[in-house]
């Protein structure tokens, strides 16, 4: 059946036809974009009334497992002191008794509150002593946990550290757990926390489980997506369920995670085995993920000059992998003809990382074996200016993650990395500028994120302002809220490129979807308003009226 949509403000992220007033699809696929009066008659047609429509929003790094796992965390009030925290923490064990909870999970806690040796187990007993208990920080990279929890997980000072350095349990001075916990060091431990309280948390992947995210997704105008890291098999299962049912509603590139070259094979393995078990029109597999290095927040990111409090000058960060090890990374994932998605937010993660893809080109060409993966980093906090080019050189994808550029984790790392590198954190327009791929995505992992953060327009709306509207900036650190430096918002016509022809060249769906295109997928929203022309703050509150997913109406009325 041929449908035709008129009387539209069609943004098509096409450079050879960047406007249209009208688009007709026949099945899935479109068939005209172009001039109104040029328009095809349709078996159906729709007034669009004037409004705008985009390509679908396409979200190159989420998790939609997280995010599902923690539908049964507790939200804490946001407060600027320790007292206050801990009062609504031993306020809510009194009313929910372990019996009821047996394991409490509170997110989250500003970073802010404690300094460089964070918070201790004794501290939290004050307030809960009766089960474990764990508060995750602002950051999402740090725990503070109580006694009760690090019993239960058989975590004392003989226990290794599953990362020494960057994925760990903070120890005074005698080598015992203080409480703190970097990174998700305690998910290892996590199997024997639940068998001793003998209780499961509600994290068992159903299509149940997993349901809310779609809906949140479809709602959205989000049509396809990457994940950070898939959280097992049971993800695959529940989603591709939900795909039979007809709730998934996009396409999905999924992940697998790998901690060193010693178990990438392992883990290529795994990938294999989902590969040919899993894939279908709409999910496929064929990416790894590493985690390089860890936070600034946390003071384990990897730098090039040592942390600003360290007056010994020997302190740098942590880093998982030097440049040989992680050459070898990128040499097998090319041979494999898979694709390598790093985390690194650290300066000197950042040049590791482009001087491994920089020698494993150079042993694939020696080799004569194609280079055909896709690098892609994420996040890129802290970069120094002489690598700023250096992704556009070496063919890397640049993930960008949009909400967090206008201050979204505060001024807790000035005291880690000093005032001129926090102030000189977030430049993405190097990037854009010098021709580098830039992809961008929200990286939300909660519930609470979800709902609050992980919408394309908000992002766009905080890359596009660096103001952090729901977070903003103290102004006499940054002049009317604007996360510093100068001149790194980033223009609205690249920010809606980046969240979906970017996304869709990161994932090597360009030539399926990404553009409102003749041959393409008809994938669409259609706003309640043109971006273009709506306020820079308001732009977050525009509304999503419909989503057209591979010619059908999923959401809203045209």
């Amino acid at each position: 059946m041929k449908k035709t949509i008129k009387n539209a403000r069609i943004y098509t992220c096409d450079d050879k036809e960047p406007w249209a007033e009208a688009i007709a699809f026949e099945h899935d696929r479109i068939t005209f974009v172009g001039a109104g009066i040029d328009a095809p008659v349709g078996d159906i047609e729709f007034d669009a009334g004037g409004r705008t429509i985009m390509p679908g929003f396409i979200d190159s790094h989420n998790h939609p497992g997280m995010v599902s796992q923690s539908s049964w965390h507790i939200t804490l009030p946001w407060v600027d002191n320790v007292e206050d925290l801990l009062g609504f923490v031993k306020d809510y064990a009194a009313k929910h008794p372990k019996e009821e909870i047996p394991f409490l999970y509170f997110e989250y806690y500003p970073t802010t509150l404690f300094d460089e040796k964070g918070p201790t187990k004794e501290l939290l007993d004050a307030a809960v002593s009766d089960r474990p208990c764990l508060c995750q920080d602002f950051g999402e990279h740090l725990h503070w946990v109580n006694s009760k929890m690090l019993e239960c997980m058989g975590v004392d000072r003989n226990t290794p550290d599953p990362v020494p350095g960057l994925e760990m349990f903070v120890r005074d001075g005698s080598g015992e757990p203080t409480g703190w916990i970097k990174e998700f060091a305690w998910v290892h431990f996590a199997d024997k926390l639940f068998e001793n309280i003998k209780w499961e948390a509600p994290m068992k992947m159903t299509p149940e489980l997993m349901e809310e995210f779609f809906v949140f997704t479809k709602e959205n105008g989000i049509t396809a997506l990457a994940d950070g890291i898939l959280e097992g098999e049971e993800q695959l299962i529940a989603m591709s369920e939900l795909d039979r049912q007809g709730k998934l509603n996009l396409y999905y590139d999924g992940i697998v995670r790998f901690w060193s070259y010693d178990d990438l094979p392992e883990k290529i393995a795994e990938l294999r085995r989902y590969q040919e078990k899993y894939t279908s029109r709409h999910i496929k597999l064929n990416m790894m993920k590493l985690f390089l290095d860890g936070t600034n927040e946390a003071g384990n990111s990897a730098l090039l000059e040592p942390l600003a409090g360290d007056s010994a000058g020997m302190n740098f960060g942590e880093i998982k992998m030097d440049t040989e090890e992680l050459t070898k990374c990128f040499v097998l994932c090319n041979r494999e003809g898979v694709d390598l998605q790093i985390h690194m937010v650290g300066d000197r993660a950042f040049r590791v990382g482009c001087d491994a893809v920089e020698a494993a080109q150079q042993i694939a060409f020696e080799e004569g074996t194609p280079w055909t993966i896709q690098p892609i980093f994420a996040h890129c906090e802290l970069v120094d200016p002489a690598d700023f080019k250096r992704p556009a050189e070496l063919g890397i994808t640049i993930n960008w993650t949009c909400h967090w550029a206008g201050g979204y984790f505060g001024t807790q790392a000035i005291s880690i990395l000093g005032a001129e590198r926090w102030h000189r954190m977030y430049r993405v327009m190097e990037f854009i500028e010098s021709g580098a791929l830039v992809a961008f995505s929200s990286d939300v992992t909660t519930l609470y994120e979800l709902r609050r953060r992980a919408n394309p327009l908000f992002g766009i709306q905080i890359s596009h302002t660096r103001i952090d509207p729901e977070f903003p900036l103290d102004s006499t650190i940054c002049p009317g809220g604007v996360r510093t430096p100068e001149g790194q918002q980033i223009p609205l016509d690249y920010l809606f490129k980046g969240y979906t022809l970017n996304g869709a060249r990161q994932m090597h769906w360009d030539k399926l979807m990404g553009s409102l295109e003749v041959g393409k997928l008809a994938i669409m929203n259609i706003l309640s308003e043109n971006p273009f022309e709506t306020d820079p703050m308001k732009v977050k509150d525009i509304r999503i009226d419909a989503v057209v997913f591979e010619g059908e109406l999923i959401h809203g009325t045209i």
